[in-house]
C-alpha cells in the first residue's frame, strides 16, 4: 500500500496542543509549529480501520487487558528489535510519562537523587521535582559530529543518595541511538551502586542510517541492574492522544513492586480505543512505519543541507533517529531570549527553546521534522530569512 505523507492537514481549531496552543507559549499563533513531538500525518489506515470498527460497536464498557495485547506487544519486540520476552511480563499504563511518575515514587524516597543526561526531555525534570525527588544532571558530551555518555562523570555523581537514573534511548532531543555497548557500560556504573535504570523507549522505532535500536534489556545480562523499559505507540504511529503504553521488566520482583504500585493509583490499565490502536500498530502497522521512516530521513536529510547552504553559523550533530531534531545556534552569539525572538517574531516558526532541556542550551532549539516536506521547507525557508546577515 502506498502512504500519502505530503498531503497536508490543517490542524488548526481542532483542539490540538501543538497547533491550538501557540498563543499563550509563543505569544502569537500565527506560527509554523515544529515543537511539540507529535507528527503532521494521519496515522496508519489499518489502525483507523481498527478504531472505526471498535467505535462502530457503540459499546464502551470496561476493557480487559488481553493475552493478545500483551502477545502484540512481545511480538513487535521480537520482530523489530530482536528481543525476545515473555509476553505475561508485558504491563500497561496509560502513557510513559504516568509509568515513569510511579515508578519514581515506587523506587526512591522523597530528597532522593534521579539522573537525567541533559540535554534532557523537559517532563523528565518535572516528574522529579513534582514528586519532591533531587535533578542529579549528567550531561552528554559532545563530540565532532555526535554525543556521547560521560562515564567518568557519572561514576562521580553517584553518591549513595542516588538512587535512580532516567535513560532516554533514542535519546530526545539529541537523536542518539545508544549501542550495545554503550548500555553495557552504562549498566556496569549503575549496577555497581545499585541505581535503578527507567528506561524511556518511546522513540524506539524510528531509526536511520543502519543505527538499531537495542532494548536496555536485551543489551545487558539478566544480573545486571534492577531496570525497566517503557514504551508506547504514540511516537512511532502518531496516536500521543490515545493515552496507551507498556513496559516490562525481566526482574520478577522489580515487575511486581511496578505492578502493585500502578494498581494501587488505578493506573494498570489503558482504555478500550488506544487498546485497539495498539494491537493494530503492532500487529499490521509495520509497513507503514517502514515509508514513514523512509519520509522522515528524507526530512532530516533536508534539515542536514539547508544548514549546510544557508544556516552556515547553526550546526546539528548527526542525527540517527527520532523525528526531532537539535540545532545549535551557538555561532550566531545570540541569547536564549533572542533567538527565541528571532524565530518567534522574525521567522514566525515555534520551536522548543533549548533552555527547557538544561539550562546551558538556552542557544539551541528542537525542530519537530515529523511534517509534509512543503510544511518543512517553508519552516526552514523563514528561518533562513530571519537569520540572512545575522
Amino acid at each position: 500500500m502506498a502512504y500519502d505523507f505530503d498531503a497536508p492537514i490543517d490542524r488548526r481549531g481542532t483542539g490540538c496542543e501543538k497547533w491550538d496552543n501557540m498563543t499563550p507559549v509563543f505569544g502569537r499563533g500565527d506560527l509554523l509549529a515544529f515543537w511539540v513531538a507529535d507528527m503532521d500525518f494521519k496515522t496508519a489506515p489499518e489502525i483507523v480501520d481498527a478504531l472505526r470498527e471498535k467505535v462502530s460497536s457503540g459499546v464502551f464498557g470496561y476493557p480487559l487487558m488481553t493475552d493478545s495485547a500483551r502477545e502484540s506487544v512481545a511480538n513487535w519486540l521480537e520482530t523489530r528489535h530482536g528481543f525476545s520476552v515473555d509476553a505475561s511480563d508485558v504491563g500497561f499504563s496509560p502513557g510513559v510519562i504516568t509509568s515513569l511518575s510511579v515508578a519514581v515514587q515506587t523506587f526512591t524516597e522523597p530528597g532522593d537523587g534521579v539522573v537525567i543526561q541533559t540535554p534532557a526531555y523537559p517532563q523528565f525534570f518535572s516528574i522529579v521535582k513534582r514528586n519532591d525527588r533531587t535533578v542529579v544532571e549528567n550531561p552528554l558530551k559532545e563530540t565532532a559530529d555526535s554525543y556521547e555518555m560521560d562515564y567518568d562523570n557519572l561514576r562521580e555523581i553517584l553518591t549513595p543518595n542516588v538512587k535512580a537514573m532516567f535513560l532516554c534511548s533514542p535519546h530526545n532531543p539529541v537523536g542518539r541511538v545508544w549501542r550495545a555497548d554503550e548500555l553495557k557500560r552504562l549498566a556496569e556504573i549503575c549496577g555497581e551502586r545499585g541505581v535503578v535504570i527507567l528506561s524511556d523507549e518511546i522513540h524506539h522505532d524510528i531509526t536511520f542510517d543502519g543505527a538499531r535500536h537495542v532494548p536496555f534489556q536485551l543489551a545487558v545480562p539478566e544480573s545486571s541492574p534492577l531496570s525497566i523499559i517503557f514504551m508506547a505507540p504514540s511516537k512511532t504511529f502518531n496516536v500521543a492522544g490515545l493515552c496507551g503504553s507498556a513496559w516490562l521488566s525481566k526482574d520478577k520482583k522489580i515487575a511486581a513492586r511496578m505492578q502493585k504500585a500502578l494498581v494501587s493509583v488505578h493506573c494498570s490499565e489503558v482504555n478500550m480505543i488506544a487498546l485497539a490502536a495498539l494491537e493494530a500498530a503492532y500487529g499490521r502497522g509495520a509497513p507503514w512505519l517502514d515509508s514513514l521512516t523512509a519520509y522522515l530521513r528524507s526530512n532530516r536529510d533536508l534539515v542536514v543541507k539547508f544548514l549546510r547552504e544557508r544556516l552556515t553559523k547553526a550546526k546539528m550533530k548527526h542525527q540517527e533517529g527520532t523525528f526531532i531534531s537539535w540545532l545549535d545556534f551557538r555561532g550566531y552569539g545570540l541569547s536564549g531570549k533572542e533567538l527565541q525572538e528571532t524565530l518567534v517574531q522574525k521567522a514566525r516558526v515555534a520551536l522548543n527553546p533549548g533552555v527547557a532541556f538544561g539550562k546551558d542550551y538556552g542557544a539551541f532549539a528542537r525542530l519537530n521534522i515529523g511534517c509534509p516536506k512543503a510544511t518543512l521547507e517553508e519552516g526552514l525557508a523563514r528561518i533562513g530569512d530571519a537569520f540572512a546577515g545575522l
